[in-house]
């Protein structure tokens, strides 16, 4: 099996793709920058060399020395074990229900539709007229769709056009799984037509993008991952705009000028956090940043050998064994944890509530209902 940290990687990835196809100079502008992989990006990669040995393991291959090798990371975790094993029972299990061959880590052309493109979709399964494309997110901070998703969607498009030629699809399912987050994989299905359709489109953005032209979409989305955010003049001119209001009411803002500020300002909060890291890592490198330096924070005291320090304690009987530790309980989510959610469902699901959240303030398109007035929740309790 090939080791994954070694694969070459397009300049426009599928996996980018939802940013270079909205923001589309990011692409070359992300190319002039060499950024080291952070850890939980390392930590996915080999959370994606064990979902392909467990998937393996399950058709019948020796996977055992390449099991081993996966186990050797500094980046392995036994909580990887289970999230991973999630993956692997439902690739097989889609294969078996489908009827369809699969293929693993299936090396992709995409170049049909990307300028030098090409990919690798984690699982494509090739049914008689459904064509399934699996793809695994190990992250637990920002939960992916499969819904327009445009990696999912050009993987589609490349495995479409390797096995057209023997097959008549009619449907493309996209499935994302990501444990972590979700507990059950989720899925959208789309025409054959449809995909081609989307095939179309990124033709014409993928031959601006890879020209580096168009016009920048600093934005949320787009910029979370980008290799250049902290520095990116387009983002920060629309952030450092935002600054400057045109006066209207000089005593109050009203209801309307407060949401036209949260909704501008929504992304200025998460782009300043990112100039800070970016300054701070730069000073570390032994660069300038004018007006700024790296100051040591606020430390605090650790034990050099708790073990020998509370048995110098006890020895000195200036206090008993058990006046030195506390015994607390796991909290909810550790036990689940302990467990995994498929055991700790029916043993413990009857023993847990889950109270109301705190009023949250977020954006008008978030999927969740709005939270209930005073007023409301007074007249369900019965209350005048």
């Amino acid at each position: 099996m090939p080791n994954h940290e070694e694969r070459a990687h397009a300049l426009l990835s599928a996996s980018s793709a939802h940013r270079w196809m909205r923001c589309t100079p990011s692409a070359r502008l992300e190319d002039e920058v060499e950024v080291e992989e952070g850890v939980a990006a390392k930590e996915g990669t080999v959370a994606h060399e064990l979902c392909e040995c467990k998937l393996r393991g399950l058709l019948g291959e020796d996977v055992e020395e390449a099991t081993k090798k996966v186990k050797e990371s500094e980046f392995y975790s036994p909580e990887m074990e289970r999230f991973t094993q999630d993956y692997a029972d439902y690739c097989y299990q889609s294969m078996i229900e489908e009827n369809g061959d699969i293929r693993i880590e299936e090396a992709l052309d995409l170049s049909a539709y990307v300028p030098e493109g090409f990919g690798t979709a984690d699982c494509v399964i090739v049914g008689e007229e459904l064509l399934h494309v699996i793809d695994f997110k190990y992250g637990r901070g920002v939960k992916v769709s499969p819904v327009e998703n445009p990696q999912l969607m050009l993987y589609a498009l490349g495995a479409f056009n390797l096995y057209s030629f023997m097959q008549d699809f009619k449907t493309v399912r996209l499935t994302i799984v990501q444990p972590r987050i979700d507990e059950e994989p989720s899925s959208w299905e789309l025409s054959i037509e449809d995909l081609l359709a989307f095939g179309e489109e990124v033709k014409k953005k993928a031959e601006v993008a890879f020209k580096g032209e168009g016009e920048f979409c600093p934005e949320e989305d787009t910029c979370r991952f980008c290799k250049v955010k902290a520095v990116c003049r387009a983002r920060a001119e629309k952030n450092l705009a935002l600054m400057f209001l045109e006066e209207q009411d000089p005593r109050l803002l009203s209801n309307e000028e407060l949401g036209d500020i949260l909704t501008k300002c929504s992304g200025f909060p998460t782009w300043l956090s990112d100039v800070e890291e970016c300054a701070k890592d730069k000073l570390l490198l032994g660069e300038e940043i004018k007006g700024w330096k790296i100051v040591e924070g606020r430390s605090t005291r650790v034990w050099t050998d708790e073990k020998e320090a509370f048995k110098y304690i006890v020895d000195s009987e200036e206090a008993k064994e058990e006046e030195l530790f506390e015994t607390v309980p796991l909290t909810l989510t550790k036990v689940e944890k302990l467990l995994g959610k498929k055991r700790f469902k029916p043993i413990a699901e009857k023993y847990v509530t889950k109270s109301k959240g705190k009023p949250t303030l977020t954006l008008e398109s978030d999927e969740r209902p709005a939270y209930n007035s005073v007023e409301t929740m007074f007249n369900e309790e019965g209350e005048n």
